[in-house]
């Protein structure tokens, strides 16, 4: 069953592409950007773990965020970046095909994620932010990170 999380006041985000839609995050959760550099590959991990970095001192796994949402086959280009994120204890890296702004969502311009029904779990989106002509899915990263949406072994994740 599909928890009601209220939304109320104003919510500054950080939007991102993945294919052709945009997606968005709490600017909070968000430790740094960075360009998407070679990995160290762990044997047998997921698909959608591309491998740990070094972050001064930190291990930090770093995820493909378009193979996990089977978005289609990612291309790593100059646009390519990893967003850091702290969530929860952890910080893990996300891959995605690029970062467009910070925009502040008033609770007004948040509509909440219609029901699909059991075709596929949407707990993790928090609403859809509607700005101008656009729409931006409004994800909760740490609900999505931590729900077994994506599981990130905690022998990995530093």
């Amino acid at each position: 069953m599909k928890k009601e999380r209220a939304i109320s006041g104003s919510s500054e985000v950080l939007i991102f592409k993945l294919g052709n839609e945009e997606y968005g995050i709490d600017i909070l959760n968000v430790q740094e950007i960075r360009g998407y550099d070679p990995v160290t590959t762990i044997a047998n991990s997921p698909d959608y773990i591309k491998g740990v970095v070094n972050l001064r001192g930190t291990i930090v796994p770093i995820i493909d965020l378009r193979i996990k949402l089977q978005l289609g086959a990612p291309t790593y280009d100059a646009l390519t970046v990893v967003i850091i994120l702290n969530v929860g204890s952890k910080v893990i890296g996300m891959v995605v095909d690029g970062v467009s702004d910070v925009t502040t969502f008033s609770a007004d311009q948040i509509k909440p994620v219609p029901e699909f029904g059991t075709l596929f779990s949407s707990d993790y989106i928090r609403g859809m932010g509607a700005v101008d002509e656009r729409m931006v899915i409004l994800l909760d990263i740490d609900l999505f990170m931590e729900a077994e949406q994506i599981s990130v072994p905690d022998k990995i994740a530093a």
